[in-house]
């Protein structure tokens, strides 16, 4: 990436203490040049993984004001992606769908990545319950690229996720329902499947063009920790605007995932190490590479 950097706008939760949310995912996104337009949805002392936690959830009004004042530099023309993470409540889907039709009526090529956090394996639904129907039926049909775990891949969908073949008919379900016109990327993470090798976890992604899966070595972090998915999205986001190819961005980001998940189970700590292991994201210090599945 050379000359100006280009703009992302980024709509998430944030946290003071920790890495998840906005605050998982902005540095990442700089550390590979990307300048980051960042817009919280909620500003919490930690993540809710603690069971305790201050701060507040900012009105889907206060989400819209900030794009107005945005707009009102008149730099939409240079957004070139919005990403969003947790939203909240019904008024703040509604909102960041508004900032992405905003975005690209001042940008057309705008690519809008949404990461549906929803809920996960183990720990079933944890934002309020009609969330999942409102993402489904008002983000995902602007969605250019969509990041769900397998739960929530398998709650998008009402499709099992347990084999390769499963993982990969969801994905094409789920591609249906995307803007049409947009590239379409499914990114399905924290894939466990039959038939994987063991103590191994994989990633998948589906775009137009084939299907291509990356495994790394699955490392014994109890609890998981919180933020990943949030890392995640943004790694390969950033990645696939800079290589413009989903095999290659997969690789890339799961490469640096390994590392940070590495260096964060090395230092025995609750919260993922991003700025330690802030190299990973430049340059992995061990590549996987993206097999193709279909």
């Amino acid at each position: 990436m050379t000359g100006t950097p280009q703009n992302i706008l980024s709509i998430q939760s944030w946290v003071s203490f920790g890495h998840v949310g906005n605050a998982a995912a902005v540095f990442p996104l700089q550390r590979l040049g990307f300048e980051v337009w960042a817009i919280h949805t909620v500003q919490f002392s930690n993540h809710t993984g603690y069971g305790a936690w201050t701060g507040a959830v900012f009105p889907p009004e206060a989400v819209a004001e900030l794009i107005d004042g945005i707009e009102a530099r008149g730099v939409l023309p240079g957004c070139g992606a919005i990403l969003s993470g947790y939203m909240g409540s019904e008024g703040t889907v509604a909102a960041v769908v508004d900032a992405v039709r905003r975005v690209r009526g001042a940008n057309p090529g705008a690519l809008y990545a949404c990461d549906p956090v929803m809920g996960d394996v183990g720990r079933g639904v944890f934002v309020r319950p009609e969330l999942p129907d409102l993402i489904a039926a008002q983000a995902i049909p602007e969605a250019d690229i969509v990041t769900p775990n397998q739960f929530e891949l398998e709650l998008l969908t009402g499709r099992a996720v347990d084999t390769l073949e499963h993982a990969l008919e969801a994905a094409r379900a789920l591609r249906e329902r995307m803007r049409a016109g947009g590239p379409r990327v499914v990114l399905l993470t924290s894939l466990v499947r039959s038939g994987a090798p063991e103590n191994s976890i994989e990633t998948l992604v589906v775009t137009d063009d084939g299907a291509w899966l990356c495994r790394t070595p699955l490392l014994p972090l109890d609890p998981p920790r919180n933020g990943t998915g949030d890392a995640i999205a943004a790694l390969f986001l950033g990645q696939y605007l800079k290589t413009g190819q989903a095999a290659q961005a997969l690789s890339l980001s799961m490469s640096a995932l390994f590392g940070l998940l590495s260096r964060t189970h090395a230092a025995g700590t609750r919260e993922i190490q991003l700025v330690a292991a802030q190299d990973e994201f430049v340059k992995p210090a061990r590549l996987f590479e993206a097999q193709q599945v279909g």
